[in-house]
This record gives structure tokens, C-alpha cells and sequence, in this order.
């Protein structure tokens, strides 16, 4: 058995840890905070919502970066695993809506706590406050890690489990990406992911606080449909946010990165075709026929976006139901169907969930988390270009990855 160094204290950190200490190695965690899993605290708005629970077929299904490099880790500790180990290590588990799974008492802590049990259970070597400067690396071989102090701490394998860039307030600033370049490895260029978007209209911050429900998003590039789904989203001071979008925003990021703008459409009606609409705004104005369009509008929509309506419609605010002809009925039913905005760019690592990019799958071996160029250099979590959809999944790819990772050593 050897000695083990894992870098990094978060999910795929301490998942690491605690398996290569189960497979009997010497283990001993570096963590540059004061407490371990600093980020899980603050997932699922404190509740931490640590997996989900779903068939691991549908689970690939939410992966958007390299969902095949995945099989090997997920069938090895999968959603299932991850809910045995966190109740055999005294928490009881419980699972909500759309099969995210939470601690039963809604406390982040209880998380950390039962992985800190894990670690107990092995003896890993625990040291907060504790940075690591860069590896130490000979002929292409791990010898262990520099620390930030000048001090050289030698090891037979070294697992990275540093995150990507968002949230660096709990600690992840890129550090084992700048050390996978130095040695060669290639990186991925990251971008923030599961984040709210920018977009070019005036009239879209002037309905800040707005939360639409039950509506359809759909994102064009030109012709080409990039993004198309069902759900709550949410207007801000600098563009949209809320579910819909932050999981648009995986998904279209790269066409941001490349400094496009992209066009994008809510059904405000997506229950309703467009005979049905039109039999419902027919019935509505002959019911109101003396009165303004804005306060039939008002039926159909939320108050604070009706004064946007009717500017993008470009009639009078004063317009009454008896004077609209049926060619404006269809243009208004047009808006109702694809209302309109301008993407023009990500909000940047501050605000995202996750990282995209990352250090590049293809120089590790996806059954083992190994470096394929360096021995005795291992990486899991969110160092790595893996990112998914909310609802646990990522949470779940840190600690798949970084179980894999010890076992494999």
C-alpha cells in the first residue's frame, strides 16, 4: 500500500480520500480552507441536493460535456451508492420532486458530516488551512506536492480534486487547472455554466423581478434551434435567469464564448395552438370591446409586462378592443407565441454553478481517473470537462469520479 495525497477538501475530494483509504493507502487530504466541503454548504440553496436519484441511462441524458467518459465512474458508484453511503454513515436521505435527493433534515452539514465519519473511519490524514503551490513532478512521474509554505510533501500518487472557477469564494480558483497546463496536460478553455444570461433589449430589465411559469424557451443561432424546453424562468437587471435559463446556458455557451449573438423566443401560451389563442383573444374582445387593450392583456399576462407588450406591439396605450383588425389579433397572438429577445453573453464565474471546460477527458483514463501522460497523477470532480444540468447531477460526477479515482490507485 502507498501513500496518497489528495488535493483539494470538496465532494470529489473527500469522496477520493475516503476510498483510497477503504483500499488500505496511507491518505492524507490537503485543504486550503478552514473546514472541509466549503461549496456543498451552500448547494441546494443550504439543503444540498447531493444526488439524483434516477436510472443511470437518464442520468447520461442530463451530462452536456463527454457524457460517455462517465460510464465507468457512474456504474462503479452511482446515485444509488451515494444514497447507501451517506445512510450507513447515519443520515437519513429522502428524494422530491424530479428525483433530487436531500438530507431529510434540509441541512448541507449533515452531508459533510457523514463524509467526514468516511474519513474518520480510514484514518485519512486531515490538514485544513493548508495550500498547495504546484506538483512535483520527475520524468514524467508524480513525486507529491509543493505546498505554498516551501515545504515538499512526497507521495507515491497525487488525486487533484481542486474545481473549476465557480464559486471562488469557497476556494476554487482554477489551481489545479494552471498545474494540469505545467505539466503538459491539456485544459480545456473553461466558461461558466448554469448561469444567468445577458441579453440586448431596454425593455427586458424594466421587468426585473418578474417569474414566468409554465412557459417554453427556445434559442435560435440564425436558422439553427440550439436550445428548446418547458419551464420557470426569470427577468433581471441585466437579462434572465431562473431554471429554463441557467440550463440554456450549458448548453449555448460555446456560441457565446465565440462572441455570437443568439435570438430567443418564450411561448408565453404554450398550452394554447394558435386557433385555440386566437377563439380565446376572439372571446376576450368581444367581451371588452369598449375597453383599452392593456386591460385585456392583463388577462392573458402578468401586469408588469404588459406596458412591454404593448411597446413591442408599437400601438397606442390608449388602443380600445373595437379599433384592432384582425391582422393586429395575429400579430399579437405572434407576440403571445414568441416573444422576443437578444442573448448576448454569460454572466461570468461569480454567479455560475458550475465550470465548463476543464482538464481534457481525453488525456485520462475514463476507468481509472488516471493521467495517461504522468504516473501517479490522478484527477476527479469538477477540475475535470464534465458539467450537467441541476438537480444533483454534478454533485453526483464528484463523487462518482472521485471514488473511482481512489479505488483505482
Amino acid at each position: 500500500m502507498g501513500k496518497v495525497i489528495i488535493v483539494g477538501g470538496g465532494a470529489a475530494g473527500m469522496m477520493a480520500a475516503y476510498s483510497a483509504g477503504m483500499c488500505g493507502h496511507t491518505v492524507i487530504l490537503l485543504e486550503k480552507n478552514e473546514k472541509l466541503g466549503k461549496k456543498i454548504y451552500i448547494t441546494g440553496k443550504g439543503r444540498c441536493n447531493f444526488t439524483n436519484a434516477c436510472d443511470i441511462e437518464d442520468f447520461f441524458k442530463n451530462v452536456v460535456s463527454n457524457p460517455k467518459f462517465l460510464y465507468s465512474a457512474l456504474y462503479t458508484f452511482s446515485p444509488d451508492s451515494m444514497i447507501d453511503f451517506i445512510e450507513s454513515h447515519g443520515v437519513k436521505t429522502k428524494i422530491e420532486r424530479g428525483n433530487r435527493a436531500f438530507p431529510e433534515s434540509d441541512h448541507a452539514s449533515d452531508i459533510t458530516k457523514a463524509l467526514s465519519n468516511g474519513l474518520n473511519e480510514y484514518n485519512v490524514d486531515v490538514n485544513l488551512k493548508t495550500e498547495v503551490n504546484g506538483l512535483l513532478i520527475e520524468n514524467s512521474v508524480v513525486k507529491g506536492v509543493l505546498l505554498k509554505n516551501g515545504t515538499k510533501l512526497l507521495a507515491d500518487h497525487v488525486v487533484v480534486c481542486t474545481g473549476g472557477l465557480s464559486y471562488y469564494t469557497t476556494g476554487s480558483t482554477g489551481d489545479g487547472l494552471k498545474w494540469a497546463t505545467q505539466a503538459g496536460i491539456n485544459v480545456i478553455e473553461t466558461r461558466p455554466a448554469l448561469v444567468p444570461l445577458n441579453t440586448k433589449e431596454s425593455y427586458i430589465p424594466s421587468m426585473q423581478g418578474l417569474s414566468l411559469k409554465n412557459v417554453n424557451l427556445t434559442i435560435f443561432d440564425g436558422k439553427k434551434k440550439l436550445y428548446d424546453n418547458f419551464g420557470e424562468m426569470l427577468f433581471t437587471h441585466f437579462g434572465v435567469s431562473g431554471p429554463l435559463v441557467l440550463s440554456a446556458s450549458s448548453i449555448i455557451g460555446k456560441k457565446l464564448q465565440e462572441k455570437r449573438n443568439l435570438s430567443a423566443y418564450i411561448d408565453l401560451k404554450p398550452a394554447l395552438n394558435i386557433s385555440d389563442l386566437d377563439a380565446r383573444l376572439l372571446r376576450e374582445f368581444n367581451e371588452n370591446m369598449n375597453k383599452h387593450l392593456s386591460t385585456v392583456l392583463r388577462s392573458l399576462l402578468p401586469s408588469s409586462m404588459v406596458p412591454v407588450f404593448i411597446e413591442i406591439l408599437g400601438f397606442d396605450d390608449e388602443r380600445q378592443i373595437n379599433s384592432i383588425t384582425k391582422e393586429e389579433r395575429q400579430t399579437i397572438i405572434s407576440l403571445l407565441k414568441a416573444f422576443p429577445f437578444t442573448i448576448v453573453g454569460l454572466r461570468d464565474f461569480k454567479e455560475a454553478i458550475v465550470t465548463a471546460g476543464g482538464v481534457s477527458v481525453k488525456d485520462i483514463d475514463p476507468s481509472t481517473m488516471k493521467c495517461k501522460n504522468i504516473e501517479g497523477l490522478s484527477f476527479a470532480g469538477e477540475v475535470l470537462d464534465l458539467d450537467a444540468f441541476t438537480g444533483g447531477f454534478n454533485l453526483q460526477i464528484a463523487w462518482s469520479t472521485g471514488y473511482l479515482a481512489g479505488i483505482s490507485i
